[in-house]
């Protein structure tokens, strides 16, 4: 577990260090085409974060606004409450605020900027339908994404993925409105062919980096919550009646779907799920928590 838990770790890390070389290629090849020096880059990024605050300090409200989440407290469900207690005891957290979805479907969440400002939400039909270990297994799950910062990692990412939209976007709209190249650096047709490429590829490039990080972060919460339980069994089998549970969400929506256990969007291809999901495959998580001992 230990092991699996360094390896997300450090894929993370190297992801997050391809964000960076990826900006600084972007604001090279738009000092070489426009002549601009940093300005676009430094506007890009005040642009960015300005948008990012009200998601930082509010984003968590409207995911479960969103979700159709509603607080609960320790006399409306025991079981449920503490359950959460015992288990951040255990993690040494602060207890979050705990949600229901009223959904038949398996899922869970958790949000929060912080483990101060967190909270989790669980769907009625994972209380329902999941034995007392499994739940445990899904909301160990949830707090480890709370302990490791998750969702403030993943603003991280999604400032430098607007980054990089916008001055992709700054920069074609300067190249179709006539902005100039500057002083016969045009002339090398290789250097022109590389940077028109990456600045055109480069958004899609940033999601599919946003979505990596995220699938990262997914094995890593795996692993530290079956850390946190000592049963890595109880999560592998809460994630096969996920995989196999027909119910599909209500309210699922692309914005918050990297924020559940699972993604809430069923049917998509291994291929695809590797390559363009917010979460790894099922299958693939159940196969690394049973290699867990």
């Amino acid at each position: 577990m230990y092991s699996q838990i360094d390896s997300n770790k450090r894929k993370t890390w190297f992801l997050m260090i391809l964000f960076i070389i990826l900006i600084s290629a972007l604001g090279y090849f738009l000092d070489y085409f426009t002549q601009a020096g940093n300005g676009l880059l430094i506007m890009a990024i005040i642009i960015s974060l300005a948008m990012s605050l009200f998601s930082y300090f509010s984003g968590d409200k409207v995911a479960l606004a969103v979700a159709g989440a509603k607080e609960i407290k320790s006399n409306d469900n025991p079981y449920v409450y503490k359950m959460v207690e015992n288990l951040c005891i255990t993690a040494g957290l602060p207890t979050p605020k705990v949600h229901l979805i009223e959904d038949k479907a398996i899922n869970a969440f958790a949000t929060g900027r912080d483990p101060k400002h967190a909270s989790l939400a669980i769907t009625t039909g994972a209380i329902s339908k999941l034995a007392n270990e499994e739940l445990e297994g899904v909301i160990a799950h949830e707090l480890s994404h709370i302990k490791n910062y998750d969702i403030r990692l993943m603003m991280i990412v999604i400032i430098l993925v607007g980054i990089i939209a916008l001055i992709s976007d700054m920069f074609l709209r300067l190249t179709f409105d006539g902005g100039r190249r500057g002083n016969g650096k045009s002339g090398n047709p290789i250097l022109l062919i590389i940077g028109l490429v990456l600045i055109i590829l480069s958004p899609l490039i940033a999601q599919l980096i946003k979505l990596a990080v995220s699938r990262k972060r997914e094995y890593l919460a795996d692993a530290a919550g079956a850390l946190l339980t000592r049963y890595p069994e109880g999560l592998a089998k809460a994630l096969e009646k996920i995989a196999n549970d027909p119910a599909l969400l209500k309210r699922a929506n692309g914005a918050t779907a990297h924020l559940y256990i699972s993604s809430p969007f069923k049917g998509t291809k291994k291929f695809l799920a590797n390559t363009f999901s917010t979460h790894p495959p099922i299958e693939d998580r159940i196969a690394q928590l049973r290699q867990m001992a």
